[in-house]
């Protein structure tokens, strides 16, 4: 089977002036749609709520709130999305109000969610699907903000303080699923913002993932992709914004990832590198293929991970266990 994963996913601010004026399609080109749906499942971090309602969280030090229209769920469903992670610091913004309308656009347009809820219960909810080559389950976690936690009579997202440890529930929710015959995907939002490579807590964060039978772990937060080691991509960079660019780190160039799995096994991985232009994403070309080409190569060899170009896309082959 083949999981297409993309990185931060904001469809607020400029991005939803755009859905309103223009519809919800055209915020991605074409060749970027075609791999979402080639996939048999697609997921990304979805960094923002999708609602009318609602007030901005006050919050000493938040100094941004996302929030996109509901035709929002379009897009995505247009993208080919089959899930997405609201566990990250964007999911209440506007409040619970807007969390709930979050999870009923989406479930309108068939595409289901992880990492948030009513509840703390069903925050902390895998989802399944059934494929050809078995069971998935999808699990999504951040370690920030602890405010946006869901608690027992409370909406929120999956929170855990992952700079202390990786909790019981999570490496015990993994293991289970795991060895109920399910493969474990466990999307992460962790770390700081605008780094070039994982801190030395999410790395330890990951190989527990990994230990307790998780056979992929995606990672995101940092606004710019990060190296691959094992069974572990550490950040998947931004997917479509309206973001200030840093001309160093360049978070304006990005990748969509097309993972294969064979069992429990990760047996390949494919990566597209994209240019983020204001509100809209499309392939990269000319130098900016080439610095996003260049970066990848230097960020997985850094975990001794070897990338090569086939065809313009980017290649890692069979990288097994971390």
């Amino acid at each position: 089977m083949t999981v297409a994963l993309g990185g931060d996913t904001m469809l607020g601010r400029g991005v939803a002036e755009r859905i309103a004026a223009c519809g919800p399609y055209g915020m991605f080109a074409d060749e970027v749609r075609e791999i979402f749906r080639s996939a048999d499942l697609s997921l990304v971090n979805l960094e923002c709520c999708v609602s009318a309602r609602g007030e901005p969280w006050r919050a000493p030090g938040k100094p941004f709130h996302f929030r996109a229209p509901p035709a929002a769920a379009e897009t995505l469903a247009d993208l080919g999305i089959d899930c997405v992670t609201l566990a990250n610091n964007h999911a209440l913004d506007y409040g619970p109000e807007a969390l709930a309308d979050t999870l009923g656009h989406l479930a309108r347009v068939g595409i289901r969610v992880v990492g948030a809820g009513p509840d703390v219960r069903r925050a902390r909810e895998p989802t399944l699907f059934d494929t050809v080559d078995g069971r998935v389950a999808v699990l999504g976690v951040t370690d920030h903000p602890a405010e946006f936690a869901a608690r027992e009579n409370r909406p929120g997202v999956a929170y855990a303080d992952l700079r202390r440890e990786v909790p019981d529930w999570l490496t015990g929710r993994i293991r289970d699923l795991s060895a109920d015959g399910a493969r474990v995907l466990v999307l992460a939002h962790w770390g700081p913002n605008m780094t070039t490579e994982p801190p030395r807590y999410v790395r330890a964060a990951a190989r527990a993932l990994v230990d307790a039978g998780a056979t992929l772990v995606a990672g995101h937060s940092a606004h710019v992709f990060h190296g691959m080691s094992g069974r572990v991509l550490y950040d998947l960079g931004d997917l479509v914004d309206d973001y200030a660019v840093d001309p160093a780190l360049r978070n304006d160039l990005g990748l969509v990832f097309l993972v294969t799995i064979a069992g429990s096994a990760i047996t390949g991985l494919r990566a597209s590198p994209l240019t983020l232009e204001y509100a809209r994403t499309r392939l990269a070309t000319g130098t900016d293929h080439a610095w996003i080409r260049d970066r990848f190569i230097t960020a997985c060899a850094a975990f001794g991970t070897e990338v090569v170009e086939e065809d313009g896309r980017l290649s890692v082959a069979g990288p097994g266990p971390s």
